[in-house]
């Protein structure tokens, strides 16, 4: 489709369907889900004159747009090209093994036939010098040094499979455990990427608010229309039938219920409608400090509370972080959400480093950034807009629920769409790296004990010869040792500190309010507890 539309096309978009191309609309107006693009949990209004981006989903309602931007131009196909271009930079990884056992065979070669010459050169027979060459050969053992690393890569990639980790590459294995900096995405990421009920202001009970607001929304098309229907469904409250609906775009939506109308939307909208909203704005003013979309509710006489709505915190999401703070690790949010969306999502989980604002090319520039002060970079992201930035990094985590190119452009992906998956990769190839080592030095150590002993040196002093059949008999001891320790990677465990709700102490679990508030209605002041103030995550 892409290629049958030119610059200046009008482009009629309908509910549901993806936009092919960059944009301006002339006529009509919808919502936009951008969260694929620029991060945004909740969608966007988009009406006359707004600017509309390739890859994003008309949520409802339909428009016209004119293409300003087509072919290659696109924003989407050049996201596509910044990812071809990260990966081509990437730097393949120099394996240690294999450079030791290029060098290790040839060594031991020229030990043998040295070793052999040498006691010829002592007088010793033809067949004495022949054995202490056999000896040598048969003794030094390559086979552990090119076991160590494969084997135990070949388990700790097993192993991390076993937990929900799909590690693509021994490489990405490798490079985990020299990861100084994580840098994560919010939407979807750190977030569960879909706008959900989070707090309501009522001047009765919470149950009877959530009943108008859902019996209203019900017949609506606005997205956020779905996360308190999604609310209302979870606490198995009936709905009620409502009588000569309207909707009034960019507004709210009313009608009749039981006889008496309902007004459902914006400030300005229940204000059109005759409802006083001074003393309900005070109520919600630190719903908007924290970036959530607010939805007011009255009656034909007063207002009846309210509903903020935003993105909610995955359960693990904070204790992930903490578990990667307590090891010494860099924790940056990088989205491409508002500055006070990101920033309040960042205090909830008590992260410093918020970028916030930033576009998919911006988001690569930011790895580069990073990695051109000496940090090894791992990004964690699930969108397409988070694609350059994965193939960029040191290490790239697609969350396993992300977009088709955000998996294809990561090194690993997490199956089980868990941020504590990133920590326990990390702890994986600590061990298995440290696993390597240790089977290094042991098949180092091996090397440089028995080919001595092969060759002779203690035959002068101590009368000290090695049979090469014990020599062929402690090679391969000296394999089955290296695989056994490696094996023993199958006893790793997830070492995850720290309760699941953990982040109820920053605000995010369900909660009620003690203090009490006034508020003055029809010429009346009205004093409530606060109880029926809830979080309704």
């Amino acid at each position: 489709m892409h290629g049958e539309i030119l610059m200046g096309d009008i482009v009629v978009i309908k509910p549901g369907s993806g936009i092919p191309v960059d944009g301006v609309i002339v006529e009509g107006s919808s919502w936009v889900d951008q969260a694929s693009i620029t991060g945004e949990s909740v969608p966007v209004e988009k009406t006359v004159g707004d600017s509309v981006i390739s890859g994003t989903i008309n949520k409802n309602g339909s428009f016209k747009m004119k293409a300003t931007k087509v072919g290659e131009n696109t924003t989407l196909s050049q996201i596509i090209k910044l990812v071809e271009e990260a990966g081509n930079s990437k730097a393949p990884i120099a394996r240690l093994a294999d450079k030791v056992s290029g060098i290790f065979v040839p060594c031991v070669i020229t030990i043998a036939v040295l070793a052999g010459i040498v006691w010829l050169l002592q007088g010793q027979s033809f067949e004495f010098a022949l054995s202490i060459s056999i000896a040598v050969l048969v003794i030094s053992c390559p086979c552990a040094l090119g076991l160590a690393t494969p084997v135990a890569i070949m388990v700790g990639t097993g192993k991390s499979a076993e937990n929900g980790i799909l590690i693509k590459s021994a490489e990405s294995l490798e490079l985990l455990h020299l990861v100084n900096t994580v840098v994560l995405d919010k939407t979807g990421t750190i977030t569960e990427g879909k706008p959900k009920v989070i707090d309501l202001v009522c001047e009765g009970e919470a149950v009877d608010l959530l009943q108008i607001a859902g019996s209203l929304e019900q017949n609506s098309e606005h997205p956020l229309a779905e996360a308190i229907l999604e609310e209302v469904e979870q606490k198995k409250i009936q709905l009620l039938k409502v009588e000569d609906f309207s909707s009034i775009s960019g507004r709210g939506v009313k009608g009749k219920i039981n006889g008496k109308m309902y007004f459902g939307g914006n400030f300005a909208f229940l204000q059109e409608n005759g409802i006083s909203m001074q003393n309900m704005k005070k109520e919600t003013q630190n719903f908007f400090e924290q970036g959530k979309t607010v939805i007011y509710f009255a009656d034909e006489k007063m207002i009846l509370g309210a509903i903020a709505v935003a993105d909610t915190i995955k359960e693990t999401s904070f204790r992930a972080i903490q578990n990667l703070k307590a090891r010494n690790k860099e924790v940056i949010m990088l989205t491409g959400d508002n500055r006070i969306v990101a920033e309040t999502i960042g205090k909830q989980l008590g992260m410093n480093n918020v970028i916030s604002e930033v576009l998919p090319q911006d988001k690569e520039k930011a790895v580069q950034k990073l990695q051109e002060q000496g940090k090894t970079v791992a990004f964690v992201g699930d969108g397409i807009n988070d694609s350059p930035a994965l193939v960029k990094a040191d290490v790239g985590l697609a969350i396993g629920s992300g977009t088709d190119i955000a998996i294809d452009s990561a090194d690993v992906v997490l199956i089980k769409n868990n941020l504590e998956d990133v920590v326990t990769a990390m702890d994986l190839s600590k061990a298995v790296i440290r696993n390597i080592k240790m089977n290094l030095f042991w098949a180092f150590f091996y090397n440089c004990v028995g080919i001595p002993i092969a060759a002779g040196v203690f035959y002068l002093g101590f009368g000290l010869k090695l049979n090469p059949m014990i020599g062929a008999a402690a090679m391969s001891l000296s394999s089955v040792c290296v695989v056994t320790n490696a094996l023993r990677l199958r006893k790793f465990k997830p070492q995850i500190v720290g309760t699941r709700d953990s982040v109820s102490s920053k605000g995010w679990s369900r909660s009620t309010h003690n203090h009490k508030t006034k508020i003055k209605q029809g010429g009346k002041n009205h004093e409530k507890n606060n109880s029926n103030r809830r979080n309704a995550m």
